[in-house]
This record gives structure tokens, sequence and C-alpha cells, in this order.
């Protein structure tokens, strides 16, 4: 059974590679001897679908086309699928195997280590131990999001998704229509970064709030895709962190340690408060909410009406 699939692999992709324009379902069909020999077409499907992603699994690039008539067919470029020769310094090599075993769910850990074992034959000496100058720390990225896994695949895949989002500010999740660019892991919260097609811009979610399953749609882009995707960039100016302006809160003695490590300034109220002067930008009014009634906005009063806002939110859901 292994080696007949391996075959039918094999054919599949001398397939794509071999055709200079993109190959429909019928006709791939009639060229692999395999699935010549499906009982019907909705084993073929099924088997072809199968095929198709373990290839890419593999690292084959292969490209979904939609002729003027509205077929569909598949092919795989082969100046797409060629790599330069690599080669890779001690360093360079350490660094990239450190980063294979940050990877620690189950998704990745076959391809990290098969990617390790491919540094080792570009460069990484076997008596030689990425890790042992930092054998005091486990490098990780946690990944607890069931929406993780899909995103992942539709980022590489460039497939639009639909799945529910809960805006911290809302009491209900809403649909949405998402062209995915990139995932990026900050401060422990993943975020993916695309286009929103209902809302024409582009749009940061934290996975953390989305609800249900993510479904794949059937179709190609509609916007292009940065070169540079600044997931961080855009997470952290919403967090805050680019931040222009004052706030003045009254907090609890003993209470919001993060807070205080931000504060410009803090003066003692007395009958156990505090009052800081902190930092504000996009976002802090989410921060703040985390706190609960640690935390009383004095200034700016849109600051105080956007924390009452989400925490009403919270109480309504």
């Amino acid at each position: 059974m292994a080696i007949a699939k391996a075959e039918r692999l094999m054919n599949l992709a001398l397939c794509l590679l071999g055709t200079r324009r993109p190959l429909s379902k019928r006709e791939l069909r009639e060229s692999v001897e395999a699935y010549l020999e499906a009982g019907s077409d909705d084993s073929f499907n099924r088997m072809f679908e199968r095929d198709k992603d373990d290839l890419r699994e593999l690292g084959l690039v292969i490209e979904t086309v939609e002729s003027l008539d509205g077929e569909i067919g598949y092919l795989a470029r082969r100046d797409s699928n060629r790599l330069p020769p690599i080669t890779l310094d001690a360093e360079e090599a350490a660094a990239l195997g450190l980063a294979a075993k940050v990877w620690q769910q189950a998704r990745l850990a076959g391809a990290a280590s098969g990617a390790l074992q491919k540094l080792r034959a570009a460069g990484l000496p076997e008596d030689v131990d990425p890790y042992e100058a930092h054998g005091a720390l486990e490098p990780r990225i946690p990944v607890h999001e069931a929406a993780f896994e899909p995103l992942m695949l539709a980022c590489r895949d460039r497939r639009p998704v639909v799945f529910d989002y809960r805006k911290a500010t809302a009491a209900r999740p809403e649909p949405r229509l998402v062209e995915p660019w990139a995932l990026e892991c900050w401060r422990g919260h993943w975020y993916l970064a695309g286009f929103d097609r209902d809302r024409g811009a582009e749009r940061v979610f934290r996975l953390s709030r989305i609800t249900g399953k993510v479904r794949s749609r059937g179709t190609s882009f509609t916007a292009p895709v940065p070169d540079v995707v600044t997931v961080r960039e855009t997470v952290a100016s919403w967090a805050g962190e680019s931040a222009d302006r004052s706030a003045l809160i009254r907090l609890r003695a003993g209470a919001g340690y993060p807070l205080r490590a931000k504060a410009s300034a803090v003066r003692e109220l007395g009958n156990g408060w505090d009052e800081l002067e902190i930092p504000y930008g996009h976002g802090l009014d989410a921060w703040l909410v985390e706190f609960g009634p640690d935390v009383v906005v004095l200034e700016p009063a849109e600051l105080r009406a956007d924390v009452v806002d989400r925490l009403r939110a919270v109480a309504k859901g």
C-alpha cells in the first residue's frame, strides 16, 4: 500500500511539473493510472485531494488556476519548485537548528525534525549540539488555539477563510471573510494579519477571539499581499506601545504591577489607592479592563468611556 501511494504521488507530481498549462481533474485522472482504477468520481476526488495535500506538505508548490470558462486547473511551475544550492556556516546552521526546536505542537514536530536532519546535511556537524549554549532555556512557542493549524495552512496555500470573531467590545461574535497573510506570536498570544474583504482593509485578529471552526473558501486572493507583513508593529501600536499621550489612572495598592512598570509617575493617594501616569496609545482600554475593579480611569474622558464600554460588553456576554 505504501509503495502504491508513493508511486501515485510521484506520477501526480510529474504530471503537474511536466505541464505548461493547468490540468483539470479530468485530465489528471486520465493521466495517472491509479486514478483510472478509482471506483467512482467521489472516490477519485477524495484520493486526489489527499494526494494534493500530501504533495504540498512535502514542499511542492501547486497552483490552482481558474480558466475563463470557470474550470479549475492545477500545475506546479518548475521555477517555483527549484531552489538554489544552500550552504550554511556553523553559526547559521546552529541558529536554524535552534529555531526548529521551538515548534512543539504535533502538526509541526515531524516537519521540524525532518528540517533539522536536512540542516545537518547542509553543514550542522553531528557532534555539535546547537542547544548546548542555551541549556538552561527551553525555547517554545505555545499554540493552544484550534484556529492556528487551519490558518497556518491557509496562509501557506493562499486560501481565503471564514470564521466568527468576537471583538473585545462586542457581546457576540461576527462572521469575517479574510484573505490570510501571516501569523505571528507576540507576548504569548497569536495574531493573524490579512485582508478583511467585508471591510476592504487590512486587519489583525487575535486567535483566542476566534470562535468555532475556520472554514476555507475555494477562491483566490483579491488584494495584493504586502512584501512585508508587519503583524508585530500593528499589534504593538494597538497595544499602546507607540503611545504619544499620557493617561491618569487610580490603581489599588499592591495590584497592577505591569502598569506600575510602565508608569512615568506614581503618587500615593492613601486609603489603599495610588495615582499613576501611564503612556496612552491605541489598545490601552483593552489592557486596563484586564485589571477589573483594581483600576479606575481618571482621564482622558474618551479612555474612561472606552473602558466602561468594554466592561459593559463583558457583563452582557
